[in-house]
């Protein structure tokens, strides 16, 4: 029961990457679009019925987090709590910034622009400094209790997952602007889409081989999730080169949910690691009383959850043009 659990969380953690990281990607390839305020705004306009619905992922994932798992909970957050106050403010800023720039038709939109790409880039590292702890080892006492050296938090290895997130996000971004883009800036997008292939390539086979001279007790899970990632991004790079952006925007998406995937599987079922300590997915979760609750509410939302996104993305599957209606 509590596997089934930890595969829900699964779900839904990497259903946000998937989604997600194409909105943070927009976000910062922004400057590369601006060419006056009607292409900024289409720019936008592509990502502006998706941004909310997607960050709707992160909030259901916390919340089964909090409630299934809450000795998990408590230690990530106490162990990396300067990334996710860091996180935060990148997600309220990035999130603000889209809602308040286009708000007054008059307004100078300056600042409210360079809102979001600075959250976009604040949340593309923060994430990548996060998850790279998750996986090398938050700095954790023997007794699980948080070690109070923050510089541990930016390791060389988690500093390589900060700057290999924002590359990912942008390679997800220009994929996703593609197929969504006003014609006229496709070409754009899929020129920056081919430059971003390297650096995630290099990111992937860095981060691989020092993992494997680093990491002890890889799972068979682990190293599937790694062939998985290497495989998405080979889709994402045939795709961009037949033409086939769509196919090249869900390799990109695939390739965005792994690193979360891989943290949650490398070394299962012990998914909370550090020196001299480890946190097992049983000790981890919560009484099972808690998850008979959960269990008459966790389906139905999650149920509920993937149609609305379905019903999204099925209304707005054409490109932008010149009849769409711009919110951003």
């Amino acid at each position: 029961m509590v596997t089934i659990w930890w595969c829900v969380l699964g779900l839904l953690t990497c259903g946000y990457f998937a989604l997600a990281g194409y909105d943070y990607g927009v976000g910062m390839l922004l400057p590369a679009f601006e060419t006056g305020e009607r292409r900024r705004r289409q720019t936008l306009g592509a990502l502006g019925p998706f941004f909310l619905a997607n960050e709707v992922w992160l909030v259901a994932a916390v919340g089964l987090l909090f409630g299934a798992f809450p000795h998990l909970e408590g230690k990530v957050f106490a162990g990396a709590y300067v990334l996710v106050v860091t996180l935060l403010l990148g997600l309220v800023t990035f999130t603000a910034s889209m809602q308040l720039r286009s708000r007054r038709p008059d307004a100078r939109r300056g600042a409210w622009t360079a809102g979001i790409v600075g959250g976009a880039v604040v949340t593309a590292l923060s994430w990548g400094l996060f998850l790279g702890n998750l996986v090398v080892g938050l700095p954790l006492t023997a007794d699980g209790s948080p070690s109070g050296d923050v510089l541990v938090l930016f390791s060389p290895y988690a500093v390589l997952w900060g700057l290999g997130f924002v590359a990912l996000f942008a390679l997800q971004g220009a994929a996703f602007l593609a197929v969504r883009a006003p014609a006229e800036l496709t070409g754009r997008a899929v020129r920056l889409a081919r430059a971003f292939t390297a650096p995630v390539l290099a990111f992937l086979v860095i981060a691989t081989g020092w993992g494997c001279f680093t990491f002890d007790g890889v799972t068979a899970l682990g190293v599937g999730v790694v062939v998985l990632a290497f495989a998405a991004l080979a889709v994402t790079w045939l795709g961009l080169f037949a033409k086939r952006y769509r196919v090249a925007l869900l390799g990109s998406m695939v390739l965005a949910a792994c690193p979360a995937l891989l943290a949650g599987t490398l070394r299962f079922p012990a998914v909370l690691v550090s020196p001299g300590y480890a946190l097992t997915v049983e000790q981890a979760a919560t009484a099972p009383g808690t998850f008979a609750v959960l269990a008459w509410f966790a389906p139905p939302s999650v149920l509920v959850l993937l149609v609305v996104q379905w019903l999204t993305w099925r209304a707005h599957r054409h490109p932008v043009d010149q009849r769409s209606l711009l919110h951003f």
